[in-house]
């Protein structure tokens, strides 16, 4: 029953994530810039997640000056994933952006390689691959689609998967016996600062505060920053690393699936055989692996 639970919910915290695309797409229909929906996202996760943090009463234990600062250039990986991101959908379809930000689920095996020195298994390498061939169908590149869509929308697609990898490369090495409540607080922190100081000449036009901003920022702040870290919390300790990696996946068909639906976006069929080679991709790196464990401890 508990893996049950567990498993519910790391599926609804990546199905909340999977909305966001909608309420930057909303905010760029109505004439918001990339600055301003960025700037009350991140003032509203701020006091949010600050707010709980105190609420219920988080442990600041093991917290020193180096630490403090790690976990605040984390949060600010999240920032730029955060500003790469919503920046692809301004000039893309938001479901290939989505398809562009989740090449972090390679980019992080890569990244684990280089800097950890975790060589990837050979499964794992086939799982690149297939991955590689799914985006090349996902993101329409057989009808030519792509070639006439702007750079540096693609540009900023594939900056967020890296820094989205980075992000979740450092979270896993920086600060991990501080309570994950104080850690969430102070990577927004972070991100804050540096949304902030990207934004610097945006800050003026948010004021006074318009209530369709607001309602957007709360959407991409709750749906974002806040719902899906409090289920992953939830869940995260109830079901194996593994399980956890391919659940979370449900956010790419989710994230599509409403743009189709909700922005009326057209995905063809040939872009959903794409992207169900992706998460078969996902599946099969870590279950494979957990299989070929299993066989080779027996």
């Amino acid at each position: 029953m508990k893996l049950n639970k567990g498993v519910i919910y790391i599926l609804l915290g990546a199905s909340f994530f999977g909305f966001t695309p909608i309420f930057a797409k909303l905010g760029f229909s109505f004439g918001y810039s990339l600055g301003q929906i960025n700037i009350v996202q991140m003032v509203i996760s701020f006091f949010l997640l600050w707010s709980l943090t105190l609420i219920k009463r988080a442990s600041f234990k093991g917290l020193n000056k180096k630490n403090i600062v790690q976990i605040m250039i984390t949060g600010c990986l999240i920032g730029l994933t955060s500003i790469f991101y919503y920046g692809s959908m301004e000039y893309l379809p938001a479901s290939l952006a989505i398809i562009l930000m989740f090449q972090f689920v390679w980019i992080g095996i890569i990244l684990e390689w280089i800097f950890s020195k975790i060589k990837p298994a050979p499964i794992t390498i086939l799982s690149i691959i297939l991955i590689l061939i799914g985006v090349f169908f996902a993101s329409n590149f057989v009808n030519g689609d792509i070639g006439g869509l702007p750079y540096k929308g693609l540009i900023f697609g594939i900056l967020s998967a890296f820094t989205y990898a980075g992000f979740i490369f450092c979270s896993g090495k920086v600060a991990v016996n501080v309570d994950p409540w104080t850690r969430s607080s102070l990577m927004v922190t972070g991100s804050t600062i540096l949304v902030f100081i990207v934004f610097m000449h945006d800050i003026p036009t948010v004021l006074p505060l318009e209530s369709d901003l607001l309602s957007i920022a709360v959407g991409v702040s709750l749906f974002g920053a806040v719902l899906p870290p409090l289920f992953f919390a939830a869940g995260a300790p109830l079901v194996s690393g593994g399980v956890a990696n391919i659940l979370t996946s449900i956010e790419l068909p989710i994230a599509i699936l409403s743009a189709s639906l909700i922005l009326s976006e057209v995905v063809t069929p040939l872009q959903w055989v794409g992207i169900a080679i992706i998460l078969v991709a996902i599946a099969f790196n870590e279950l494979g692996n957990n299989f070929f464990r299993v066989r080779k401890h027996h």
